[in-house]
């Protein structure tokens, strides 16, 4: 997607470099042939694998190596050192890897290494077909890391949504602004299923699944029978009810289908409107809009804008940030009415909009979990292998609440990058693994040029320690409860980010 962050200079690692230059632990950039690639010593070992990342081509060398994998800095991706494999979530794709051979004082990156050859013990489980209920980021991960693992029998991805799985995070940010083309939001091309054996069955709802006869009962067609089931089924957007929500210009961002609605709703000779909520969805929305050249006013309940996530001294740069841009706030304020031109605040104000947005939080779509008498309590309850209460049924993504280990308290994600990794878990869970997910949540947020990046959870806290400057955009913030640092945040320091989640994640032996 877009253009390599990383060109191809720097030596040419197939023509040899002295062992002499690179000190244990260190990284060099540089080629092999036109590929760039990273040049990477661990003790006696030394890996030669490519320098850009395959989810957004984010450049590794600004990474962190632990133990034998690179971590990307921009989104998190892991890959291996030793074969080029996307070892965690966002990307799946692997990164170029060549084997290395020392030759007396020179070490050299001979023939590439084919990552689809690496040796797999089979599937400890046999499965005969595995239904996936959801078309998102947790249903599409699942069933790659399905093929990955090995398993090669029959597997139906399910999804409500016209389209095959996309790119959710990028509707309210690079897509919506106008900045990305629609070709990059497809998770996999449309031949990647066919290849895969992956039966996608768009535009199809389920209206029943009968754990005890394991059965999935379709709106139209015949039921699936299934060995093994996973529920990702998403979420979906609070509604207002207040007079004029249901108006023609008012619209909500979850779908592909609303951010195209939107991007056509904001079109001349609309010009200006009105954002109902500041919190992610809200303010990424406002961002793009602007970025479009409407005149933007949010309204919100909130005295600062994503202040129940980030705390004040983050949630006063955000409204700075937007604020520069041109947005009005209007804070501690709801909304009353939405007429045809305008929209009514409970203080009596009128404020003009031609187009009304709508981002005031998402609930679990879990009902088909509920009708099927699964455990549930705001959200499927799952164990720490994802599996509900019902046995050969796991769950991963928006609807997912698990036992967290660092707090201690179940708790449920609305995060994409989470999303997927809980769909390989619960991928490779289906063939017995028997694998806890004790993944750090992280998540990023972009507002104009800022990009915040937020990595463990953190409910609540009674304590919050900055490091460098917040103004600047140049800080790490931690939270803490009763002295556990639950939780951080990071503006223009993504290698602080990546530490934070490996010592998040050794905290809870993850």
């Amino acid at each position: 997607m877009g253009e390599d962050a990383v060109a191809a200079e720097g030596p040419d690692f197939s023509l040899g470099v002295a062992v002499a230059d690179l000190a244990d632990g260190a990284m060099r950039v540089g080629r092999v042939g036109s590929e760039p690639a990273l040049l990477i010593r661990r003790g006696d070992e030394f890996f030669a694998i490519g320098a850009v990342c395959t989810h957004y081509q984010g450049p590794l060398a600004e990474g962190l190596v632990v133990a034998d994998t690179i971590r990307c800095p921009w989104h998190h991706a892991c890959f291996s050192l030793r074969n080029g494999a996307a070892l965690r979530a966002p990307a799946l794709d692997p990164v170029p890897c060549w084997r290395t051979e020392r030759r007396g004082a020179l070490l050299f990156a001979v023939e590439k290494i084919d990552p689809t050859e690496r040796e797999r013990p089979p599937p400890p489980l046999r499965l005969g077909r595995v239904v996936i209920i959801g078309g998102g980021a947790a249903g599409l991960a699942a069933a790659h890391e399905l093929r990955e693992e090995g398993y090669s029998g029959s597997l139906v991805m399910i999804s409500a949504d016209a389209a095959a799985p996309y790119d959710r995070p990028n509707l309210s940010k690079d897509y919506l602004a106008g900045s990305a083309p629609e070709e990059w939001l497809p998770l996999r091309p449309r031949d990647y299923y066919e290849d895969r054996r992956i039966e996608l069955l768009l535009e199809t709802r389920v209206s029943a699944i009968d754990p005890g006869a394991r059965l999935v009962a379709l709106e139209h067609g015949e039921p699936l029978r299934y060995d093994a089931l996973l529920l990702a089924t998403g979420a979906e957007p609070l509604r207002l009810a207040i007079p004029g929500a249901a108006l023609p210009h008012v619209h909500y961002l979850r779908s592909l289908a609303d951010s195209r609605a939107l991007i056509a709703a904001a079109a001349p000779p609309s010009r200006r409107v009105a954002v109902i909520g500041a919190s992610f969805i809200g303010l990424e929305t406002a961002a793009a809009l602007r970025e479009r050249g409407l005149d933007v006013h949010v309204v919100a309940p909130d005295a600062t804008p994503m202040q129940k996530t980030l705390g004040e001294d983050i949630g006063r740069l955000v409204r700075a940030e937007h604020e520069a841009h041109g947005v009005v706030f209007h804070l501690c304020e709801s909304v009353a009415a939405i007429g045809e031109d305008h929209i009514v605040l409970a203080s009596g104000a009128t404020i003009a909009a031609d187009l009304v947005v709508v981002g005031i939080g998402v609930r679990p779509l879990t009902r088909l979990a509920e009708d099927a008498g699964l455990a549930a309590d705001r959200g499927v309850l799952v164990d720490e292998y994802l599996e509900t209460s019902a046995r050969g049924v796991f769950a991963a993504g928006d609807i997912a609440r698990w036992p967290d280990r660092r707090s201690g308290e179940k708790i449920r994600i609305e995060h994409f990058v989470t999303a997927e990794r809980q769909g390989q878990t619960a991928a490779r869970n289906m063939l017995g693994a028997q694998e806890r997910f004790e993944a750090a949540p992280f998540f990023w947020s972009r507002h104009y040029d800022m990009t915040i990046a937020y990595v463990g959870h953190a409910r609540a806290w009674d304590r919050v320690e900055i490091a460098g400057s917040v103004e600047k955009k140049d800080c790490v913030v931690a939270y803490f409860c009763r002295d556990h640092r639950m939780a951080v945040a990071t503006i223009g320091r993504d290698l602080d980010n990546l530490r934070a989640e490996v010592e998040l994640e050794e905290s809870t032996g993850g």
